[in-house]
């Protein structure tokens, strides 16, 4: 907030940065934790591994009173019903097999949203974004949150049916690394398209601050 009150606009690079790092920190590390630990120490090690990472983010985000994302709160309340069901079974397949079923779930309750006042992408917003009731009501703002959770949603759908695939197709190692890098893969063109969106709208909404242009230097 500024001092008389009204919501502080962010330049693109800023919204890019936070994005980028929510990803980094709820995602692209714990991928590359498991698959080390994996190599390394076995299955059991890397899922304990990239669970822990998860909830050390949390917490240290908390002790230091920083902001947590819903992306990584999402992430460690997925991998922890993961890890449970693995171990009540003692299954590491039911593991692998539950993001075919978490992605089937998440991209339903995306769907779900779609028929609400604020759709998933809208909820989300908040963490990459300073929301307010106002910019929520807005008609292009809108009409963009529906869009973009409408785009996760077959996301979603599409992840779970090519997991499902690897993981009846390949060996144990072949589908994680696979599954890995092409997660990420498509995460990160599909937040590049949210990006590109969200970018334009809020360019005609006039929601972003121009970047300072660079100092000219001074000769003498």
């Amino acid at each position: 907030m500024t001092s008389n009150g009204t919501t502080a606009h962010p330049t693109l690079g800023a919204v890019v940065r936070r994005v980028a790092l929510s990803l980094v920190i709820a995602c692209a590390i714990p991928a590359t934790i498991f698959y080390s630990c994996l190599r390394l120490e076995g299955v059991w090690t890397a899922i304990f591994a990239a669970l822990g990472w998860s909830y050390g983010a949390i917490a240290w985000r908390a002790i230091t009173g920083r902001r947590t994302s819903g992306l990584l709160i999402l992430t460690a309340v997925v991998m922890t019903g993961r890890t449970v069901v693995a171990l009540v079974t003692d299954s590491t397949y039911l593991y692998f097999l539950q993001p075919v079923i978490s992605d089937a779930l998440i991209g339903a309750a995306f769907i779900a949203t779609l028929a609400t006042a604020r759709p998933m992408v809208a909820r989300l917003a908040g963490d990459f974004y300073p929301m307010d009731d106002e910019l929520h009501l807005r008609p292009r703002v809108r009409r963009l949150f529906w869009s973009l959770t409408l785009m996760w949603a077959l996301l979603c759908f599409g992840k779970a049916t090519a997991t499902l695939w690897l993981l009846q197709s390949q060996s144990l190692e072949t589908f994680v690394l696979v599954k890995s890098v092409s997660v990420l893969l498509l995460n990160g063109l599909a937040v590049t398209a949210t990006i590109a969106a969200a970018t334009l709208v809020a360019r005609r909404e006039g929601l972003l601050v121009p970047a300072a242009p660079e100092p000219v230097p001074v000769t003498s």
